[in-house]
């Protein structure tokens, strides 16, 4: 086609005249039919292909003297050397053209527009009026749309003011470009006053309206826009129902989204590609992968974005195995991958932890070339971090030229998820020292390092920048601030925080619940469960697992088989974190038999199952069957992670195996480099406090590489109560007394030991001082499940309403053991002289 054009071009310069004519330096009125031509001519040559003939033309118009006696054959040529990105050629061109008239300067400032240049168009604007060169309808769309590439809202409403003086607002053009800056700008009320006094409305001012509300994420003005649109003279497009259909992505709307696949089928629109990857991305996100996969296999052309579209469903719906089909039936299909692809596919070898796969396609990214934009970057930093290769991690991140928010956000999640807290607060300082502002992922993503640095009064501080931002409205980052007043100590701080927030989801929902079962409060945590659902929020495998956890800690059987019996009608016993909860609550409750069928029937088994069981046994004493499993784990490609190494060196310091302890803590922290925590630590502190190596406890506490909490130095003090080192555990109890001063347990633990030898003047030393402290005994409770009911009752306690059933079933029950020559170790608040035997 450009070879005919330029022989068009060619036979015009001949048939004008001869080559080197003298008719080209005279003014002969004959010239005005070629000088017409030109202007048809440069037309034409707006192309980059094309320039050098656009060239000879200017070249032709200088030698005639033209260019500036004809302003609009300037133009033209301005015009032409803007198009082609020529701005040395556009800026010689336009000084010497008429600048009394806009035509030039809006040119300019369109080109500017163009190559992202928003600042040097604004700058040729305001000198435009300096001149005293008046704006037309023309000057605006570009200058508007400079203001929204700045995201200058203010200026653009001044340029508003003076568009309305000059009575252009409801100009199609000029309309359109403020309604559209004022939507993509957060502005919808601004954006839906202009566009309700325009007089015509076109479809792209229609999807303009449309795709604002849906930026803005209110679904319900999305809805309403799309129905007016529908009975309005403008027929929806293609345009429209992909942006609808992207609203429709949710479980509540995917009805809706239905009716408009309807809409989109009765308007022979279903083969469009955008249209069909919105639905295909619709079905998978409302979790109906199968209809995702139906509508895939009848498109009969399946284009890149549809092959990622499908992968990306099968990842988000836990199918890992399908998506890595998918993934080579498109490698098949020669299609190439490209950086979405990747970005999609990786999570599912993330899921299995598979190092060798993820290292694999992170070869063939480098191999064909593929562009590691931010989301890229950030997969293949998630998938080094959940695969424990926290170097290879730190690696992409130098190895970027530019570091923008999303890849600092991966690098803060992995280091979080690796229990490095301390370098996630510094990828955090450094974002904010590099004038990048944290949004609610960003927030979400550090909040559990304050938490695991039990960093109450930072926490505090982002909490207030937090409300200050209006980021403290977003579910998630609501859960993950009482998540962190949560594991810093202060459930009430986390219960106010809930109960104000405006909108609860179930993410915020199970950040509570779960926060009430791990600090004690079992009963509030099942209490909230029941709650989430007479609220009408739909329980998802959190929720359970958190549940099962309350149930474990309480123990309640009976209630954990009632949850048992709603995941398997609700099919959440497929679930493997579910599964893994209810592994651990069978155990916890005492039934390991039915923990180890649980177990047996799950299909497919991650580390956290694997976990669950490996400390099921360990918890009952049977390290034997711990380590079968755990070399079992080992067999099916597994790797271990810091739960299960905690699980066996727990499970020997149970049997009394100090040698395997100190082994598998070396194997954890030399060979699989993972690093040690607090509760790995605590756990070699009871190994060697079990096994009366109390000397090698206390070498162990001293080589940590942080300070030891209260839980390792009460773990230690509990062991020189076992065996009597006084000496020990005063200096246990000195280390206690600061970091906890208001738990009655060590005063009353440390007076137990000096009890134990004699020593009663240390015993009254230390009731005065819980005395002057102010510290009061917590008196123990225990609880019996009678007819599916638990129980609650404190020593010598008879204001319970079953009291003396409870206390004659206890009775009977000691009776029976004692005639079967079993003496129970009574863990409860009573004694058998309390109950006449």
């Amino acid at each position: 086609m450009y070879r005919k054009i330029v022989c068009q071009i060619h036979r015009h310069f001949t048939s004008i005249s001869p080559p080197h004519s003298k008719l080209w330096h005279t003014s002969c009125p004959n010239l005005v039919k070629p000088f017409v031509d030109f202007v048809s001519i440069l037309q034409i040559c707006c192309d980059h292909a094309l320039i050098r003939q656009g060239k000879q033309v200017h070249a032709q118009v200088v030698v005639g003297g033209r260019q500036c006696k004809d302003s609009l054959l300037g133009t033209k040529i301005l015009a032409m050397y803007v198009l082609c990105g020529r701005f040395l050629h556009a800026k010689n061109t336009f000084h010497h053209l008429e600048l009394g008239l806009a035509s030039p300067w809006n040119w300019m400032i369109r080109g500017f527009t163009m190559m992202g240049l928003f600042k040097y168009a604004l700058m040729f604007y305001f000198k435009m009026l300096g001149y005293g060169t008046s704006p037309d309808k023309y000057t605006f769309p570009p200058v508007i749309k400079a203001c929204s590439g700045l995201n200058n809202v203010s200026l653009a409403k001044q340029v508003h003011e003076r568009v309305r003086l000059m009575g252009l607002e409801v100009d199609v053009f000029v309309g359109s470009s403020l309604v559209k800056l004022y939507a993509e700008n957060g502005c919808i009320d601004d954006a839906r006053n202009l566009f309700d006094k325009m007089p015509q409305r076109d479809s792209v001012l229609w999807n303009v309206m449309l795709n604002g509300y849906v930026k803005n994420g209110d679904t319900k003005h999305s809805v309403e826009m799309f129905l007016d649109m529908s009975e309005s003279d403008v027929k929806p497009n293609s345009v429209t129902y992909a942006c609808m259909l992207s609203v429709c992505s949710s479980e509540e709307l995917i009805c809706f989204g239905t009716q408009i696949h309807g809409h989109v089928v009765s308007c022979g629109l279903e083969l469009d590609s955008p249209v069909a990857n919105t639905l295909l991305a619709m079905y998978s996100k409302c979790q109906r992968l199968s209809d995702a996969c139906k509508l895939f296999n009848l498109m009969p052309q399946t284009d890149l974005v549809t092959w990622n579209g499908i992968i990306s469903g099968h990842v988000q719906n836990g199918f890992m195995i399908e998506a890595s089909n998918c993934f080579r039936d498109m490698i098949s299909a020669r299609i190439e991958p490209d950086s979405i692809t990747f970005a999609s596919f990786l999570p599912s070898v993330t899921e299995f932890a598979s190092l060798k796969l993820g290292k694999e396609i992170h070869g063939y990214i480098i191999r064909h070339g593929v562009p590691l934009d931010v989301f890229l970057k950030s997969a293949l930093i998630d998938l080094y971090f959940k695969c424990r290769n926290v170097e290879m991690a730190h690696k992409i991140l130098h190895q970027s030229t530019t570091v923008d928010l999303i890849v600092c956000t991966a690098m803060i999640s992995g280091f979080v998820l690796n229990g490095m807290n301390t370098d996630a607060m510094e990828i955090f300082r450094w974002l904010l020292k590099a004038k990048m502002r944290p949004n609610s992922v960003t927030l979400a993503s550090v909040l559990p390092a304050f938490a695991g640095m039990v960093a109450l009064k930072l926490g505090k501080e982002l909490h207030g920048n937090i409300i200050k931002t209006g980021l403290d409205r977003r579910c998630y980052v609501g859960s993950a601030i009482t998540d962190m007043y949560a594991k810093c100590g202060r459930l009430d701080l986390a219960h106010q925080v809930f109960r104000k927030m405006i909108e609860r989801d179930a993410v915020c929902w199970n950040s509570m619940i779960t926060s009430c079962s791990q600090n004690g409060e079992p009963e509030e945590a099942i209490d909230l469960f029941r709650q989430m659902g007479l609220e009408g929020t739909k329980y998802d495998c959190v929720s359970i697992s958190a549940a099962l956890s309350s149930c474990a800690n309480l123990p309640a059987l009976h209630y954990g088989k009632e949850i048992h019996g709603f995941m398997i009608r609700s099919a959440f016993s497929s679930d493997i974190f579910s599964g893994s909860a209810l592994i651990d609550m069978y155990a916890k409750c005492g039934s390991l038999d039915f923990a180890r069928r649980v177990f047996d029937f799950m299909e497919g088994k991650n580390e956290v199952s694997w976990n669950s069981i490996i400390a099921a046994y360990g918890n009952h004493g049977q390290l034997e069957e711990s380590l079968t499993l755990f070399h079992e784990m080992l067999e099916q490609g597994i790797l271990p992670d810091h739960v299960t190494f905690l699980g066996i060196i727990s499970a020997c310091g149970h049997a009394g195996r100090v040698d395997d302890g100190i082994h598998f803590f070396r194997l954890m922290t030399e060979e699989y480099k993972i690093p040690a925590r607090m509760e790995h630590y605590a756990c070699m502190v009871d190994l060697f406090g079990r096994a009366g190596c109390l000397n090698e406890a206390f070498e162990t506490i001293n080589s940590m590489p942080f300070s030891p909490d209260a839980g390792v130095w009460g773990t230690l003090l509990g062991a020189c109560r076992v065996h009597g080192n006084v000496e020990l555990a005063e200096e246990a109890s000195k280390r206690l007394f600061e970091l906890d001063p208001q738990n009655s347990g060590y005063y009353i633990l440390l007076s137990n030991i000096h009890a134990d030898v004699g020593n009663w003047r240390s015993v009254l030393k230390i009731r005065s001082l819980m005395k002057e402290r102010g510290v009061q005994k917590v008196p123990g409770y225990s609880w019996v499940d009678i007819n599916n009911k638990t129980h609650m009752f404190v020593a010598a306690d008879g204001s319970h309403p079953d009291s003396a059933e409870i206390y004659s079933l206890l009775k009977n029950l000691l009776l029976e053991l004692r005639r079967e020559g079993y003496v129970p170790q009574l863990y409860l608040p009573v004694h058998p002289q309390t109950l006449g035997i």
